[in-house]
């Protein structure tokens, strides 16, 4: 088992420290290959993280003109009348990576990508799933599903999602080599991306995912959206089987509220009820896993360092 779990101080400590590890990585790779292919991610987490590679970018620590970068996911029902008012919404995940990392690199990466929710209109979604209830069916245990869309659908729009904005997200990732190190966080319940808690790790490749209520509720009182109306009903999101195929997959996360879910995903075994603990049998397959934490997220971790060592988990503290 491949694990490596570092305890930094804050969330200071925590984004420089993954800023190296993902400078080493990207140096190391450009000297094998063109292009270093970057998994990316939202959420508060990476934001410091972001900010310190494209100061590195800038004063030519790497070579950001031979990135090439794939986010997680991205919402399906943004208010808006068309894509484009859709993807340049505030709450969009295309427009978060502009505000909070592609706007401060100088140098542009080859290419950006960002799964395509902003392309399907949410409304003809549901009226299509009501229509072809036959088409399709839900995925998981909890309240988040994943819609398994069934070949040779007879709703063409269906049809379409299915083949071009699912399938054609995880062949561009394909035809690009796969992923050589993806960045994740991790929601409060251990879902990574929009794969929620519940949602089985078999064939999780690029989802549409239906959110649970208290996801939309909680969008809604954390101030992302005025109203429930206007908060999104669907995602499309990269599942944790397609997330842990990349080479290395780097988790960052801070504070109070990911305790739990970090603990779970390495002291118990896996479970589609904690996403992110299919990383051990990531591991176990040859991945190469590293878990970057603030000493609140770590906390129990570093009183159970015991049982990681019995499971070949390395644990190191850093303190400067």
């Amino acid at each position: 088992m491949t694990i490596k779990v570092i305890i930094a101080k804050d969330f200071d400590h925590m984004s420089k420290v993954a800023a190296e590890i993902v400078k080493k990585t990207i140096l190391q790779t450009l000297e094998e290959k063109k292009e270093f292919i970057f998994g990316l991610a939202t959420g508060n987490s990476p934001t410091g993280m972001y900010k310190h590679l494209a100061q590195m970018a800038n004063s030519g620590e790497f070579d950001s003109t031979r990135i090439r970068s794939f986010n997680l996911d991205e919402y399906v029902g943004l208010p808006g009348e068309n894509p484009q008012q859709r993807m340049l919404h505030p709450e969009s995940y295309c427009y978060f990576m502009i505000q909070e990392f592609f706007g401060f690199i100088e140098k542009k990466f080859i290419e950006t990508s960002v799964p395509y929710g902003c392309l399907i209109d949410q409304q003809q979604l549901i009226n299509e799933l009501d229509a072809h209830q036959e088409d399709w069916s839900e995925l998981g245990t909890d309240a988040g599903k994943s819609i398994s869309i069934k070949d040779n659908s007879a709703s063409e729009y269906l049809k379409w999602i299915k083949e071009t904005i699912l399938e054609g997200y995880a062949q561009k990732i394909s035809d690009a080599g796969g992923i050589d190190l993806h960045i994740i966080g991790v929601g409060g319940r251990g879902h990574v991306a929009f794969h929620e808690s519940g949602i089985p790790f078999e064939g999780s490749t690029v989802l549409l995912v239906k959110l649970d209520d208290n996801t939309v509720a909680n969008a809604v009182k954390d101030g992302h959206f005025a109203t429930k109306d206007e908060s999104p009903r669907y995602a499309i999101s990269m599942g944790a089987e397609l997330v842990y195929k990349a080479k290395t997959v780097l988790l960052l996360a801070n504070g109070e509220r990911k305790v739990e879910s970090v603990t779970k995903s390495l002291l118990n075994d896996p479970t589609p009820d904690v996403p992110i603990s299919y990383g051990q049998k990531y591991s176990e397959k040859g991945g190469n896993l590293i878990y970057v934490l603030d000493k609140i997220a770590g906390r129990e971790l570093i009183a159970n360092k015991k049982i990681l060592e019995q499971k070949g988990i390395e644990l190191e503290i850093k303190n400067s």
